[in-house]
């Protein structure tokens, strides 16, 4: 299956450059937001926004089953400068977004504030809001006319770097938000860093994960204020 919209983004972020770590300290872990292990049956707090989502085996399981749109999860909680971490397998699936949304915010395509994309090969960082999913530039690139018009607004909204992703393999994520910045850490390795004024939206209602393919396993997220 194909996801219309989710493959959009990666294919900017490979054109507005490669990612700038950088070298100062991470950000510190301060009041706990959210943490689940998925130690039951049922989805508990997790919204499936667009099918299909399950539980199974300690872990959450994301399956791409609608043509025109990833399977998206959603949790719910207000934040804004943030740590979170988790382990994901990518069982067989072509990658996955973990995405920060504003849902109150009508200024980006469905409140879209920034991502990181995941493929096997690379980890790609989008500033959703003042980049490829915002209204105007989002309808500029529906217009093969504009299109080299929207690209010239799209220049430092994205980064990408080259990884190496095992998908019979478990592998731990750090995304870190911090004013204007968000950063990358993956099995305890820098991944990517990007400096995008969209990135520092006040508020943050939620965050999901978009699955695409035949599926993604996620367990141990964790959110915490980032102090």
């Amino acid at each position: 299956m194909r996801n219309r919209l989710t493959l959009l983004v990666p294919a900017l972020l490979i054109a507005a450059g490669a990612a700038d770590i950088s070298a100062g300290p991470p950000a510190q872990k301060g009041e706990p937001i959210f943490s689940d292990d998925f130690e039951r049956s049922d989805l508990g707090e997790w919204k499936a926004v667009i099918p299909t989502f399950t539980v199974e085996g300690g872990a959450l399981k994301g399956i791409q089953t609608r043509d025109d749109h990833g399977a998206v999860g959603r949790v719910h909680r207000p934040m804004k400068d943030v740590i979170v971490e988790f382990r994901f397998k990518l069982a067989g699936s072509t990658g996955f977004n973990a995405v920060f949304d504003d849902q109150q915010f009508k200024g980006s395509h469905a409140g879209h504030i920034c991502r990181v994309a995941f493929a096997p090969k690379q980890v790609r960082l989008g500033d959703d809001r003042e980049g490829v999913m915002r209204n105007d530039i989002f309808e500029m690139r529906k217009d093969p006319a504009r299109k080299a018009e929207a690209e010239k607004l799209l220049v430092g909204r994205g980064a990408t770097a080259n990884v190496s992703i095992s998908p019979d393999a478990w592998h731990q994520v750090a995304i870190e938000i911090v004013g204007d910045q968000m950063r990358v850490t993956l099995d305890g390795k820098p991944a990517g860093d990007l400096k995008s004024p969209g990135i520092a939206h006040e508020t943050k209602t939620s965050f999901h994960f978009t699955v695409n393919g035949p599926g993604v396993l996620f367990d141990d997220v964790r959110i915490w204020k980032a102090k």
